[in-house]
């Protein structure tokens, strides 16, 4: 039995490649000499950069910079060489990421995406001819803001006066963006996102609102962070002519992705589909027997280009049966029916805290793995018996 195992990350807790050898110890576990291939599969988040860089025998560069919430962190990128271009990889939650923020500070109406503008400086400093950006896994809720100040955009008030915007209450004073002062290399150098496509930046399903509480938003202030939003999206408009309110991807990662496009000059694509360019996976999938995916949710969201929902999309184009293992099952995971998975299970065992099913999720997710594949090979057992008396009741 071929069996492959593209999982996603657990957020804060695990990137795609740690589920992905817990999974692979686990199918050991249940037969020593299992054929077993494991496709670590970013979607931009956590571990976006090192896994790309990995598979292209890159180099990860260490830089000093603007954590989320103002401190400076020792963050990272990655450089690659592919048909003579000098490739860049940023990973936005390596420097923006929820994970980045203690639970006491999460207040997305303060993190900031400074950082990020200056990985991507630090980017252009090395002469890369192309930027490949991951959106995901984010902690911040700026709109960009921070990372278009890193890039040299400036931010004026009523009288024209530059203001450092450190929070949303000081992007509402905000009444004109200057774009003359912003680093010329943006204009030469391409840079491609992988994101979310259907997260917006406004409306009822934009960002603050969707996402906002996730960040720690109390409800008065993702009201606060809408509104900010909102007249962010109209100072962009006024300033390059495009509406981004609602542009697929705008609301990537707090509204980076609107950022990005506005001051960058970025092109947004579907996380899977880009991605899927550097890690050859349908032809894996095509040539397993059974599929496992995994995700630290599952639940109403995740039919949505979330990972598994992908997985499964691939997998059934090849008619072969999806397992998805999470780390908790949530409302709506029945919707993942729909969407290609066969069967999805949760890893934890028993009632407990959230900090020990952290500890413990590379245990469980071995434990969960193996079980799974125990009543697959169950369901093989009585296959073949029922398959035996059919040919001896046709003799």
């Amino acid at each position: 039995m071929k069996i492959v195992m593209v999982p996603s990350g657990f957020k804060e807790c695990l990137d795609a490649e740690e589920v992905a050898l817990a999974m692979e110890r686990g199918a050991k576990r249940f037969d020593r000499k299992a054929d077993v291939e494991i496709v670590p599969m970013i979607d931009g988040g956590e571990g976006f950069a090192k896994t790309i860089i990995r598979l292209k025998a890159g180099k990860i560069i260490y830089r000093e910079v603007t954590g989320p919430v103002g401190e400076k962190i020792l963050s990272h990128f990655g450089i690659f060489v592919e048909n003579g271009k000098k490739i860049a990889v940023i990973e936005m939650a390596a420097v923006a990421g929820l994970k980045l923020v203690p639970r006491h500070q999460r207040n997305p109406l303060e993190t900031t995406t400074y950082g990020v503008g200056e990985l991507i400086l630090s980017a252009l400093d090395l002469g890369v001819d192309q930027i490949l950006f991951g959106c995901g896994d984010s902690g911040t809720s700026d709109g960009g803001v921070g990372m278009a100040q890193a890039l040299g955009a400036q931010f004026l008030d009523t009288r024209s006066k530059p203001i450092q915007v450190r929070s949303v209450v000081d992007l509402m004073k905000v009444r004109h963006i200057d774009t003359s002062f912003l680093d010329e290399r943006l204009s030469t150098v391409p840079i491609d996102v992988a994101c979310n496509w259907k997260n917006l930046l406004c409306g009822d399903q934009g960002v603050a609102r969707v996402f906002g509480p996730q960040k720690g938003a109390t409800p008065e202030q993702v009201e606060l962070l809408s509104e900010a939003l909102d007249h962010y999206a109209a100072l962009i408009k006024k300033t390059v002519a495009l509406d981004v309110r609602y542009l697929p991807g705008s609301g990537a990662s707090g509204g980076l992705g609107a950022g990005l496009i506005a001051f960058a000059g970025a092109t947004l694509y579907p996380r899977f589909e880009i991605i899927k360019n550097y890690i050859q996976i349908e032809e894996k999938i095509r040539n397993a027997d059974v599929v496992f995916t995994a995700e630290g949710s599952l639940d109403f969201q995740t039919p949505n280009g979330k990972i598994p929902s992908e997985v499964a999309r691939i997998a059934k184009k090849h008619h072969i049966p999806v397992i998805a293992i999470t780390g908790t099952i949530g409302q709506g995971a029945e919707l993942n029916y729909n969407a290609g998975i066969d069967a999805y299970l949760s890893i934890i065992p028993k009632p407990t805290t959230l900090e020990k099913a952290m500890i413990n999720a590379p245990k469980w997710i071995e434990d969960s793995t193996e079980a799974a594949l125990r009543q697959v090979s169950i369901g093989l057992t009585i296959a073949k018996r029922i398959s035996s008396l059919k040919g001896v009741l046709q003799k």
